[in-house]
């Protein structure tokens, strides 16, 4: 289960990155609401996987959720660069967090 709650959080860190983003783009009581209910589900779902997972595998699978699908949602939603290098590096953030998961 600490697994799924780890995903739910990674995604919930997405959420709020997305809401981040949207606050710095218009300043609207949506934007914030997004922004906040995101980090606190994040979090809540972080607290909750962090009870049967390692600390460290859990924060950096955690981080390691949260910036792939932030470039992943930057790169389809906001134009952000899709350049080679780029997606080699994220490439790598998936390996290593695979890494993590396969010896924890």
């Amino acid at each position: 289960m600490g697994w799924l709650y780890l995903i739910l959080a990674g995604a919930f860190e997405v959420v709020g990155v997305t809401g981040l983003n949207q606050i710095h783009r218009r300043k609207h009581i949506v934007s914030y609401v997004h922004f906040m209910s995101g980090f606190i589900l994040s979090f809540y779902f972080l607290s909750l996987a962090m009870r049967t997972l390692p600390m460290g595998s859990a924060y950096a699978i955690w981080t390691g959720i949260g910036t792939i699908g932030s470039v992943g949602i930057g790169m389809l939603f906001y134009g952000e660069s899709k350049e080679w290098k780029r997606m080699l590096f994220i490439a790598l953030v998936l390996v290593s967090a695979i890494g993590l998961k396969l010896i924890s």
